[in-house]
């Protein structure tokens, strides 16, 4: 049995891949941050060891077995400050690389960008440097470069999704006229999967693409097609990148410093060089709207099993999600309401519901305009939404708030806040016997914290009151 190390366990990529290597019969050494975050009841346990490693923090690496075939690095800091993540992705490869040259590992295999364009952007330019720090090391560095994943769940998916179908009419910046070669998330997890211990790969990067070029204009015309809408896109060349980033960012459900990088990186034709990689690994990549049709076929099936929003959490949750589940009691502010059930059962079932395209049962414009309000000021948003409409692990993003703990068994959800907040906010739903007990728990910072929970203590009777009585009936 190969034994595998793998990065990003908890990513858009690193959750899909996962399945994979169990498959082909592999144990694996998840790499998680926080273990909190990672739901292994999926899994068969005797297939993987999950490992806390933070490759920003040298002195959390000697948990890595010394015992490896092969490693998965798919760790990347795009929703981060353009400042900073060139600077943490340089500093987590140079980690990385350190502690697998101490293990017996013969193969590291780094999924990273096309960079084939002498005018490269921040963030490609940072995977290429990221590139050059992993291939100069004892062992043997594939690297597979792509360009847009397309899948459901993917950034670049819902980034279209939602340009498509908000917006009839697009003014849209010149750089729609960028060419790309996208490629759907199904068939970079089998090129990712069929070169692990390749000797013929081994020291070799490649393009790996779909089987067309596009721009990124032709992108959302075809993705209208599929979805059968009538859309209009004009180009205009007045948009600088900065007001692309703002135009991405108040339209779709990204954060300003993703669309920021996005907007940097589409400036720029990504292209593949031509190989063979597929015709070795006897891989048929899948058209564009092939690709589209099968990421609707899994929201539809509620069997999206990752989302790049799961990944992008704010820097709120670096410390952990477990300091976060026992909720604070002293010096905090608290709005606590119960309420009969006519029926626990119910009540249960939509509360595992609640966010996203269900919404909050009462005050939903409000709501809104709170997601709206963050917006403006650099927040996350309402647009996120949720990975699944009737599912909720730990880790999940759901709209503005972060799921901490759900124990469906024994009826209880914490939510916690991902806005941005002079202070720090939970929400709690606990069924006890037939009563629902609903909390919000406000940590105030200063006096701007405090003004902040009074000024909102009117609305909080209204909104907290309606939903609870919604939930209970």
């Amino acid at each position: 049995m190969r034994k595998i190390l793998l990065t990003g366990t908890t990513g858009y990529i690193g959750k899909r891949l996962l399945p994979k290597l169990l498959e082909e019969n592999c144990f694996v050494y998840c790499c998680v941050r926080d273990r909190e975050r990672f739901d292994i009841s999926p899994y068969d346990a005797e297939q993987i060891e999950i490992i806390e490693v933070d490759f920003l923090k040298p002195d959390t690496l000697q948990t890595i077995p010394e015992n490896l075939d092969a490693a998965y690095y798919l760790i990347h800091s795009m929703t981060y400050s353009r400042e900073k993540f060139e600077e943490m992705e340089m500093e987590a490869a140079l980690n990385f690389r350190s502690a697998l040259e101490k293990t017996s590992v013969e193969q590291v295999i780094y999924l990273s960008g096309i960079v084939n364009d002498e005018h490269l952007s921040t963030h490609l330019r940072s995977r290429r440097a990221v590139e050059e720090v992993l291939s100069d090391s004892s062992f043997h560095l594939t690297t597979l470069r792509a360009g847009i994943i397309v899948g459901s769940g993917s950034a670049s998916f819902e980034i279209i999704r939602d340009l498509v179908e908000k917006l009839p009419v697009m003014i849209a910046p010149k750089w729609l006229n960028t060419r790309t070669q996208p490629i759907a998330i199904r068939d970079v997890i089998q090129f990712l999967s069929g070169v692990l211990m390749k000797r013929f790969a081994y020291d070799h990067s490649y393009d790996i693409g779909g089987p067309e070029v596009m721009t990124y204009k032709e992108m959302l015309g075809s993705f209208a097609q599929v979805r059968g809408l009538n859309r209009l896109i004009i180009t205009v060349p007045l948009m600088t990148p900065r007001l692309s980033s703002y135009w991405l960012y108040f339209i779709t459900s990204t954060s300003y410093n993703l669309a920021t990088s996005l907007v940097d990186s589409m400036m720029v034709d990504v292209v593949c060089e031509p190989n063979d990689l597929h015709q070795h690994l006897g891989i048929e990549t899948i058209t564009y709207k092939e690709a589209i049709e099968l990421a609707f076929g899994k929201i539809e099936q509620q069997e999206v099993p990752s989302s790049w929003l799961d990944a992008a959490s704010s820097d709120k949750l670096d410390k952990g999600v477990a300091r976060l589940i026992e909720v604070p009691k002293y010096g905090c502010f608290t709005d606590r309401r119960s309420a009969p059930m006519r029926d626990p059962h119910q009540t249960l079932e939509k509360i595992w519901k609640i966010g996203g395209e269900t919404g909050w049962y009462f005050a939903d414009s409000l709501w809104k305009l709170r997601g709206f309000l963050d917006k403006l000021v650099g927040g996350v948003g309402l647009r996120r939404g949720r990975r699944s409409t009737e599912e909720i692990k730990a880790g999940d993003a759901l709209d503005f708030w972060r799921v901490i703990h759900a124990d469906k068994e024994n009826g209880r959800l914490l939510l916690y806040a991902e806005m941005k907040l002079p202070g720090e906010a939970w929400l709690e739903f606990r069924i006890e016997g037939r009563d629902l007990i609903q909390t919000a728990t406000f940590r105030p910072l200063g006096v701007s914290g405090r003004l902040y929970w009074f000024s909102l203590f009117p609305f909080h009777g209204i909104i907290f009151q309606g939903m609870l009585k919604k939930l209970a009936e």
